[in-house]
């Protein structure tokens, strides 16, 4: 039997209760508890301050010296609180009762602990939620709501504003039998304890086409039987955009009342079970397919699948994550109290002009490095890669997108790079990643950077330019979406070679000089800012400068971003270039030619592979690309005899040079297998039952066996 909590007389709460509204977050305390709470944290010698340094410790919880100056001034306001205000922080950092439970003891404030777990021990919380109901007369008709909280519940039903007296009226299960149209009406619970109380959702019951009675309310919606279940309102496929709220609606008629549970991509939601699926702020990470499980005591059936396609948009206000994406790195949680306001409006994009410009080619260099050895460990290098080569291949880029290189790896992929460049190509060079800037030159930091990295162990983005213009390049384009800040350790001034007065250069950077860059922190992906903001105009047919001056604009108009990152512009372009511009190859066809094959041949995967065993099971082995150098290995059963009840095809053995978590091999979807942004839509037959293999680092296998 588990230990139970003391709490001054009253009655005893079991351990497992506890930790239950222990994960909730402060933010569902309620205005009355978290202003008694303040009281008890305004004072010096163990109030909010003590309470900001116990929270500290953990990071996403920190607090700015800012932050914590502008809790202190609330004492010049008669209404002010320095402790509401902190609560306040913590709650938009979803800061949990249990974290805070821990705090308080901690500081040893005794008073606080025992009033928070007096009030998480009389919190009450619904459970089950009336449902919406259609009925034929003479049907019976059951509401349900139900909620766990202290013992001795009361439940009050109420028709729009009048207290139902029926007897079930103060139950959980409210009884409408026999249905008639007088029943009619939208319907509330009211579940209280003491003075505290709250309210269920409405529940709509309305009047359908009659079937006749049934003596006793025995039968149910459904001519002839006891029972029945079906769905009269199905999930539609929708588009959106990354920051809208998605909300998906089934509806089923059943009796006993049906019961929902959703699912997204084949696995369950669990904190989604009733008819209306909501998400506030969707991500790439909420693309794919959704079905609604809905059942009840003796039936069970699916609505239709329902595609959900997430866009790029503008940023929403969300977690942002301050990275400093340079020798010192440290994580500060903020967030606005604004929430849901989208701070880029969609706009228009103005009528083109005739174009004057083209390019003979268009290349792009895609670098995400994320997973350091000696350094912080960054997340959205792998979202914004792979947003912006969707995008890039819109516009007919070649585009080679990699992920966690090395110093080795780094100069050889800049190698190939160039050797896709010639006369009236367009370049475009993305990092993603640790960086810094040195007397006007910018470094890029490989994964294997040393704990003290200076230029030598780094790539100089300039020397890159000055190997670019010898290719007579038609635009040279780098988007560098890293940290400005001055590396101290690094005295060694780099002389790059000559540049030449070409007029087709253009360097965005994320942020300025001495300067930090920012995610956007997410349940599952995250993003960098600059993508955040560059992704909704990229694709827009305008001179590259003025769409950078217009991503600029953008960010400045973000109440979150100002005073924290600007994107800032150089270049030389005289032009008006595009990287919309059309590709013409009459005059470098053969060169042209020599570069798709070059291209295809380092994209090219393996044959699909059907295997014949002897047993009569036959297996097919695919693959699947989810970056230039991150391939999926997917095997399914396509056929087996009757006899053999069930079997497997799974990938075992794996070499030594082969990089894969072989704790997420042969998994049953790619998000159990680690690809967060690869959907199975994307594959032959997504339909099909499948095992999932994520194999990262191709490029240390390509070498392995070119010197083999």
């Amino acid at each position: 039997m588990r230990s139970l909590y003391p709490l001054c007389g009253r009655k005893l709460v079991r351990n497992s209760k506890m930790e239950a509204w222990r994960k909730r977050s402060i933010g569902s305390l309620s205005e009355d508890v978290l202003n008694k709470l303040s009281v008890m944290l305004d004072n010096s010698t163990c109030g909010w301050r003590q309470l900001a340094d116990a929270v500290s410790e953990l990071p996403r919880l920190r607090c700015s010296e800012g932050e914590l100056t502008s809790c202190s001034l609330q004492v010049l306001s008669a209404a002010g609180s320095p402790g509401r205000t902190l609560l306040a922080r913590l709650a938009d950092r979803s800061c949990s009762l249990d974290n805070l439970l821990q705090c308080l003891k901690k500081m040893d404030h005794q008073e606080a602990m025992q009033f928070l777990m007096i009030t998480v021990a009389e919190m009450i919380q619904i459970t089950v939620q009336p449902q919406s109901q259609q009925a034929t007369p003479g049907s019976r008709v059951i509401l349900t709501c139900r909620a766990s909280g202290p013992p001795g519940l009361g439940y009050q039903w109420f028709k729009g504003k009048e207290e139902i007296l029926d007897p079930t009226g103060t139950t959980p299960e409210l009884v409408l039998c026999p249905f008639d149209p007088s029943h009619q009406g939208h319907y509330i619970c009211r579940i209280n304890h003491g003075e505290n109380f709250v309210f269920s959702q409405w529940a709509h019951v309305r009047l359908v086409g009659s079937v006749g009675s049934s003596p006793g309310c025995s039968s149910s919606l459904f001519s002839g039987s006891v029972s029945g279940l079906y769905i009269n309102q199905h999930p539609q496929s929708q588009a959106a955009y990354e920051g809208d709220e998605l909300l998906l609606q089934c509806n089923a008629v059943g009796n006993p009342p049906a019961q929902y549970e959703w699912y997204h991509n084949g696995i369950p939601m669990p904190q989604q079970k009733t008819r209306c699926l909501k998400i506030p702020y969707v991500t790439t990470a909420y693309k794919g397919e959704y079905r609604c499980k809905v059942f009840n005591l003796y039936h069970e059936t699916w609505s239709n699948t329902a595609a959900i396609t997430i866009g790029p948009s503008s940023v929403t206000d969300a977690s942002w994550v301050e990275i400093d994406r340079g020798l010192e790195s440290q994580e500060v949680c903020g967030s606005t109290s604004r929430r849901g306001i989208h701070l880029l409006q969609q706009m228009t994009n103005p009528p083109s002009s005739a174009k004057d410009f083209y390019a003979t080619d268009k290349v792009a260099l895609l670098i995400g490095n994320m997973n350091y050895r000696y350094h912080t460990q960054l997340c959205a290098p792998i979202a914004d890669v792979h947003e912006l080569t969707n995008l890039l291949r819109q516009m007919d880029f070649k585009v080679v997108s990699l992920l966690d290189l090395n110093w080795q790896e780094m100069h050889s992929a800049v190698t190939e790079f160039l050797l896709l460049l010639d006369k009236g190509v367009y370049g475009l060079l993305y990092f993603a990643g640790h960086g810094y800037e040195n007397f006007g030159n910018s470094f890029m930091v490989p994964i294997d950077a040393p704990a003290f990295y200076k230029s030598e162990h780094c790539l100089c983005v300039q020397n890159i330019l000055t190997r670019m213009q010898e290719k007579e390049t038609g635009l040279n384009v780098f988007l560098l979406d890293m940290c400005r800040k001055r590396n101290l350790n690094d005295n060694v001034i780099v002389q790059p070679g000559l540049l030449k007065v070409t007029a087709n250069i253009v360097f965005g950077y994320a942020t300025c000089v001495d300067a930090e860059a920012y995610e956007v922190k997410r349940e599952d992906v995250s993003n960098g800012i600059f993508i955040n903001f560059l992704k909704k105009r990229v694709c827009e047919d305008e001179k590259v400068t003025v769409m950078l001056d217009r991503v600029a604009e953008d960010m400045g108009r973000c109440v979150i971003t100002r005073g924290r990152q600007a994107l800032e512009l150089r270049s030389n372009l005289s032009q008006r270039r595009s990287l919309t511009d059309q590709i013409e190859t009459s005059q470098c066809s053969e060169s042209s030619s020599a570069r798709n094959l070059q291209w295809a041949v380092a994209h090219v995967l393996p044959k699909t592979h059907y295997l014949q065993f002897d047993c009569g099971v036959r297996v097919q082995l695919g693959f699947a690309a989810e970056f230039s150098n991150i391939m999926v290995i997917y095997t399914r059963i396509l056929e087996k005899p009757r006899e053999i009840i069930s079997c497997s095809a799974q990938l075992t053995d794996f070499p030594e040079d082969v990089d894969v978590d072989l704790k997420k091999t042969n998994q049953e979807t790619l998000l159990e297998a680690g690809s967060l942004l690869l959907i199975k839509e994307e594959l032959p037959s997504p339909d099909a039952p499948s095992l999932y293999t994520r194999i990262r680092s191709l490029q240390r296998l390509k070498v392995r066996h070119i010197e083999s």
